[in-house]
């Protein structure tokens, strides 16, 4: 059976939403599970609940736990990766610093000051992962959730040998859903393509027998003015599609939202709410761990975590679609062919299979080329340890440089670099 390993365990809330997608599928229900996390007291805590898991659900699936990385991902057949390097300490630093300077921001984990940092740290973990996958598991596919999406496989794709990386994220597949909602039509009648970069895709193709929905979509944002305040639906009347993205994560990756005070009100966009809910996520972990010390486990709740249905799809050769994120090669032919896009994937036995996108429409390439631009710099300031790239990536970020002069850029990144320290790569720090 599949030998699955879960880089990062830790997170407990991910790990249990995986494991109970992996361990009531009949056909996983015998893999081998393997944890891994750097934090002994975290790893210990995602193995009793594993176990607790299995021993609940009467099913033989194999549980192991290791503190050292190499020893998990050795042999493996799936590895996912789920880890925040830094932790929470690390991203108060993303998020306070640069209000300090004045540069506000909402999760700060994709794009922005706050996301070129979290991938700088991230970076040369995800390439010491690669390595050891390229040596120790070179036929294994990597499933990565970490955010930033767009540059965490690229790193791995570009910096290492390994190439079989693919970024999976709920944001592509929960737009299709609520745009049904919001139209009336259910979901499994539309033809949607959704496609662009992860975070700022776009929803292309929106139809029901022929009849182009955004036309009801239109007649909705007409009659709500409530609608007209949310920065996504700001997005779809500029620029024609719809987004992919939630409206407190899109306001950062602009220029137009939230350097503006009164536009942060208009839109009630909400700054910094990114440690209120890691806040909550540290409070779940503790209810959790003393559940599973009293002998009560945890919910075991089916949902549709997107690495759980592929890794379903092939081992069992079900055909599934979901949206990965994978290098472009020619995918989507007006954005560069290294960068990493978010396009339509089938999978089956045959592995994950992108789709063919073509060209996007020119002011969405336009948009997603900005965006890759300031992911490009970041990444190869993290492989080549420049921190010159990390200058210029700053100052193309829409919402950093919106806020900031040059010289302003320049310390704010001066200081998050010496408060970050040696989670950052050597070359980077001197």
């Amino acid at each position: 059976m599949a030998r699955i390993v879960l880089v990062g365990a830790g997170s407990i809330t991910f790990a249990k939403n995986l494991l109970s997608d992996i361990l009531t599928f009949p056909e996983l229900s015998e893999s081998t599970i393997v944890l891994h996390d750097i934090d002994q007291v975290r790893l210990d805590t995602a193995e009793a609940m594993a176990r607790w898991m299995v021993t609940e659900l009467g099913i033989g699936a194999r549980i192991e736990a290791y503190a050292d990385r190499r020893a998990a991902v050795e042999g493996a057949d799936y590895v996912i990766n789920e880890i925040a390097v830094g932790g929470l300490e690390a991203v108060r630093r993303d998020l306070e610093i640069p209000a300090a300077y004045g540069v506000r921001q909402t999760i700060g984990d994709t794009l922005g000051i706050g996301g070129i940092f979290r991938a700088l740290r991230t970076i040369p973990v995800m390439v010491g992962i690669g390595d050891d996958l390229a040596e120790l598991a070179p036929d294994s596919v990597l499933f990565t959730y970490t955010n930033p999406m767009s540059m965490i496989p690229w790193s791995v794709y570009a910096g290492t040998p390994f190439k079989n990386v693919v970024g999976v994220c709920h944001a592509a597949r929960d737009t299709q859903r609520t745009l049904a909602a919001m139209v009336g039509v259910p979901e499994e009648e539309i033809s949607f393509l959704t496609a662009g970069v992860n975070h700022q895709a776009f929803v292309l193709r929106f139809e029901h027998n022929g009849e182009n929905l955004y036309r009801r979509l239109d007649e909705l944002i007409d009659q709500d003015p409530e609608l007209r305040r949310r920065v996504r639906v700001e997005v779809y009347r500029n620029f024609g599609y719809f987004p992919t993205e939630s409206s407190e994560h899109g306001s950062e990756y602009l220029p137009w939202f939230l350097p503006h005070a009164e536009e942060v009100e208009r839109y009630r966009i909400p700054i910094n709410v990114y440690l209120e809910w890691l806040a909550d996520g540290y409070e779940e972990y503790e209810q959790y761990k003393g559940s599973l010390a009293a002998g009560h486990g945890v919910p075991i709740e089916r949902g549709e975590e997107l690495a759980s249905l592929a890794i379903h799809s092939m081992e069992t050769g079900t055909r599934r679609m979901i949206h990965g994120n994978v290098r472009n090669g020619g995918l989507i032919t007006n954005l560069p062919p290294e960068a990493t896009v978010e396009v339509p994937c089938h999978v089956d036995r045959s592995g994950v299979q992108p789709v063919l996108v073509g060209e996007l429409p020119a002011q969405v390439a336009a948009l997603n080329r900005a965006f890759l631009s300031v992911g490009e710099l970041t990444v190869k300031a993290a492989l080549e340890g420049r921190r010159d790239h990390v200058y210029q990536a700053a100052l193309l970020d829409p919402n950093t440089a919106a806020t900031l002069p040059v010289r302003k850029v320049r310390e704010l990144v001066d200081a998050l670099i010496e408060a970050h320290g040696e989670l950052l790569p050597e070359g980077i720090r001197k």
